[in-house]
């Protein structure tokens, strides 16, 4: 992965977190959090970071701080970043571990210009998140028409072709997985992994 590209979307990636409020509410994460990442400090900051990704991904994996300082290198296919501050000081949970798929999409969405994949892009969401529209790509908080969606831990999925996101459907309460912003350059696959 190119870290650099990884460091220039540091504050776009925030942006895009502040624009859905990402935050945990009620699910438990599939990862365990450990114990220091309550505490402050780039090891608490590294810790939090990795609390988005499976545990053998987390060995590899490079951290980044909101800021763009890079906490961690790594070896792997992705960048993780921890809870947004604002949100950690909330006790909000939303830490992101993303390949460069995702990474190129972050970029495109804070920037509101067309993405499409060239590849499959995956992006992990261990700790969940705090809600985003499942409807409207900028929506900043829940409203009586824009689906509102609170997701628990989830991996989100990018495909090459829009037309590969045909029969699954749209519906977040369906079950299983879903398609986040269909209709939009930056639809996605939202797949649960945990109530």
């Amino acid at each position: 992965m190119n870290r650099m590209s990884a460091c220039a979307l540091a504050p776009t990636l925030a942006g895009a977190l502040l624009m859905t409020g990402c935050a945990k509410e009620t699910a438990e994460p599939v990862a365990a959090t450990p114990p220091e990442a309550a505490a402050t400090g780039p090891d608490a900051v590294i810790a939090d970071a990795l609390s988005a990704a499976l545990p053998s991904m987390a060995a590899e994996a490079a951290v980044m701080d909101w800021d763009g300082t890079m906490l961690k290198s790594g070896t792997g296919r992705y960048t993780c970043m921890p809870t947004p501050p604002h949100q950690k000081a909330a006790g909000i949970q939303s830490p992101m571990c993303m390949d460069e798929t995702w990474m190129q999409w972050a970029h495109a969405w804070e920037k509101r210009e067309p993405f499409q994949a060239a590849q499959v892009g995956i992006s992990y969401m261990l700790g969940g998140d705090g809600g985003a529209s499942n409807i409207d790509p900028y929506a900043t908080e829940a409203t009586p028409d824009n689906q509102w969606v609170v997701e628990g831990p989830h991996l989100m999925i990018l495909v090459p072709d829009p037309g590969m996101l045909e029969g699954i459907p749209t519906d977040p309460d369906n079950g299983g997985p879903y398609v986040m912003w269909k209709g939009t350059p930056y639809a996605h696959v939202m797949v649960p992994v945990a109530d």
